[in-house]
């Protein structure tokens, strides 16, 4: 193949791509948020400088993405943290566990969303939304809410879904050293809100080593939100490289 040719590719095998060529379109993309009260101390000691905490807030996420270009369905569960960054309220990714190989790979790889392969659900149980993570055979969390029990403003839920989200981006160099680490900062784009719901929730989360959400633990439920809503994920930006003076 010609450097011509290969310089055209985006990602490797060659004969058969990790994954397509965005732009991702996401419809009916699901969402069960629940905002809670954690460990001030646990949050410092995992959020990167130079972003900036205000409250001890995390936002489990449970996703369910039965619709999108080039990637097919999948579900997704994770945490995500408040935080400040040069006076831009955003939220960072810390982890995310989801069930589809093309979308951990183009996670990874075009963007910086800290992906691991699991076994994230979301469905409705009697009159109860109900969200599970299970990583291998194991469970890990289980986060419920009642079922559509009051509706939700859609400018509060446009304002959720519409927050920026920041990621480390760290790849290995040849030499063992870090060859890049940035602070990325991704925000979705053409959003609209089809309904919006709040409602009573509860959230449980299991120790597991490599699956470590329990190390955020679940001190108070803040609020909770049930978010159906058509979204194109937004192409991510440097916004600090550790690597550099600057």
């Amino acid at each position: 193949m010609l450097k011509s040719e290969i310089l055209k590719q985006i990602t490797t095998p060659i004969s058969a791509p990790a994954f397509p060529r965005g732009p991702y379109r996401f419809h009916n993309r699901e969402y069960l948020n629940i905002i809670y009260r954690t460990d001030l101390e646990a949050l410092r000691k995992i959020v990167p400088e130079p972003l900036e905490l205000d409250v001890p807030y995390v936002r489990f996420e449970m996703m369910a993405m039965p619709d999108t270009t080039g990637l097919g369905a999948y579900t997704e569960c994770g945490q995500a943290i408040p935080v400040r960054f040069n006076g831009v309220e955003g939220d960072y990714l810390h982890m995310m566990y989801l069930d589809n190989e093309p979308a951990i790979a183009v996670g990874r790889e075009s963007s910086a969303y800290p992906k691991k392969l699991g076994s994230p659900k979301l469905f409705v149980d009697s009159d109860t939304l109900v969200g599970t993570l299970k990583y291998g055979t194991l469970p890990v969390a289980t986060a419920t809410m009642g079922y559509k029990h009051a509706p939700l403003g859609l400018k509060e839920a446009y304002k959720q879904i519409a927050r920026p989200n920041f990621m480390l981006k760290i790849i290995q160099g040849y030499d063992g050293n870090p060859r890049i680490c940035e602070l990325i900062c991704a925000e979705n784009t053409n959003i609209t809100i089809h309904e919006a719901w709040t409602g009573s929730a509860r959230l449980q989360l299991f120790s597991h080593a490599l699956a470590p959400l329990s190390d955020l633990p679940v001190l108070e439920i803040i609020s909770a939100s049930h978010i159906l809503t058509d979204l194109t994920l937004g192409t991510p930006k440097i916004v600090y490289d550790y690597l550099s003076d600057n």
